[in-house]
C-alpha cells in the first residue's frame, strides 16, 4: 500500500508544448495552446488538464506566480480532489457531495451555453454589417 503525499506549493513551467513526462510539482503552461497540465497534487499521480478559455479556467500570471479561477475538482479521478491553485500554492477545499457536484456541472453547462449562444449572436451581427 502505498501513501499520497499532497503537494502544497506548484512551479509554473512556460512551455511551448506539454511534455510527455508531467512532473510532480509543475505547472505547464502552453499560452500558445491555451491549456495548463499538471499532476494532481493529492498524491494519486494523476495528469490533470486545464483549458484556459473564458468557459473554462482563467490564469493569472503576476510575473513571479501563478493562480488558476475557478477551482479545480477532479471529480472523475479516485481521489476526487477539489482545490485552487493561487500563488503558487494548492489551496485544499472541502470535498463535496454528488449534489454539490452536478449543481456545479449544471452551472458550468449553462454558463457554457450562454457564452457560445451570445459569442454566435455577436459574430453574425459582425458578419451582416461586412455585407453592407
Amino acid at each position: 500500500m502505498s501513501i499520497m503525499k499532497k503537494i502544497r506549493i506548484i512551479r509554473p513551467e512556460f512551455v511551448e508544448f506539454i511534455p510527455d513526462d508531467i512532473k510532480e510539482g509543475v505547472l505547464y503552461i502552453s499560452i500558445r495552446y491555451n491549456t495548463a497540465t499538471h499532476r494532481c497534487p493529492s498524491g494519486c499521480g494523476e495528469i490533470v488538464v486545464t483549458p484556459i478559455t473564458p468557459t473554462d479556467w482563467t490564469l493569472i500570471w503576476n510575473g513571479e506566480s501563478v493562480s488558476l479561477y475557478p477551482s479545480i475538482g477532479n471529480w472523475s479521478l479516485p481521489c476526487e480532489s477539489h482545490y485552487w491553485i493561487r500563488e503558487n500554492r494548492i489551496v485544499w477545499a472541502r470535498k463535496w457531495n454528488i449534489q454539490e457536484i452536478e449543481f456545479a456541472k449544471d452551472i458550468d453547462d449553462s454558463n457554457k451555453a450562454y457564452y457560445f449562444k451570445h459569442k454566435k449572436k455577436n459574430l453574425d451581427k459582425v458578419d451582416k454589417n461586412r455585407l453592407k
